[in-house]
């Protein structure tokens, strides 16, 4: 089957962004976007529709097994993994768009600077000063919240999210939620206001994030659990050591 993909390039962030189409053949309908891409990369001869030769598509990638978000771009319109969009999903009418995350600034062509995820944890100040331990009974919470891939799917699609703003999103939500689970009350404080100010007030509950994570992350029952500890001073009781005999 013959597919036709139309990448969104931009060879520098300066550079004024142009569509290249290019048509690509494969029997295989399980192979991936990402194994697309690696195919024409691996062809120097690779024309597009117009004759033009086809210079290397500059994309990220690294476990190319939905574990570690790097290959996040916009397929069809929607944010997505790479490695996760199959050719099958799109046999039907066997159009491919790819293009570059919108809320991040273009690197080149499907490459964007998504390092304002880090700098937003840096700023909240999301890591343990102290050894800790997650109750049992927040265990799986703490579990889920870690899965999260900082891919920034789910900030593309959210509403209220904005690069420059205060509002730092679901991909704050998550480090902050599997920290909550266990955090030394000395660490509380700072933390709860962090909070509140980056997460909870700029949160508009639209969970448009919800659908989008690749992880299938429960993100509306982690954000309630989040509240409940942060907002609301509702955290999960840890279990007292028994004494030593």
């Amino acid at each position: 089957m013959t597919f036709t993909l139309t990448v969104l390039r931009q060879a520098a962030p300066v550079s004024a962004p142009y569509r290249q189409t290019i048509l690509f053949e494969s029997d295989d309908l399980q192979m991936t976007v990402a194994s697309v891409l690696r195919a024409i990369n691996a062809d120097p001869d690779y024309t597009d529709t117009e004759g033009r030769r086809v210079n290397p598509l500059r994309w990220e990638c690294s476990c190319l097994q939905k574990k570690c978000g790097a290959c996040a771009m916009r397929i069809n319109g929607r944010p997505r993994l790479a490695c996760d969009a199959v050719l099958a999903e799109f046999r039907r009418r066997g159009r491919i768009l790819l293009e570059p995350l919108r809320k991040f600034p273009v690197v080149a062509d499907l490459i964007t600077d998504r390092s304002i995820l880090m700098r937003n944890l840096m700023q909240m100040q999301i890591w343990f000063e102290q050894n800790a331990e997650t109750p049992e009974s927040a265990r799986d919470q703490a579990y889920e919240a870690s899965r999260c891939l900082q891919c920034g799917c789910c900030l593309e699609i959210c509403p209220n999210f904005n690069p420059a703003g205060d509002f730092y999103g679901m991909a704050g939500v998550l480090p902050a939620a599997r920290l909550l689970t266990a955090l030394p009350e000395s660490q509380e404080k700072a933390l709860f206001a962090a909070y509140r100010t980056h997460l909870y007030e700029g949160c508009g509950k639209s969970l448009s994030c919800h659908d989008i994570c690749p992880a299938g992350i429960p993100i509306d029952r982690l954000l309630v659990n989040a509240n409940a500890a942060a907002v609301w001073k509702r955290k999960p009781r840890r279990k007292k050591e028994k004494p030593h005999e």
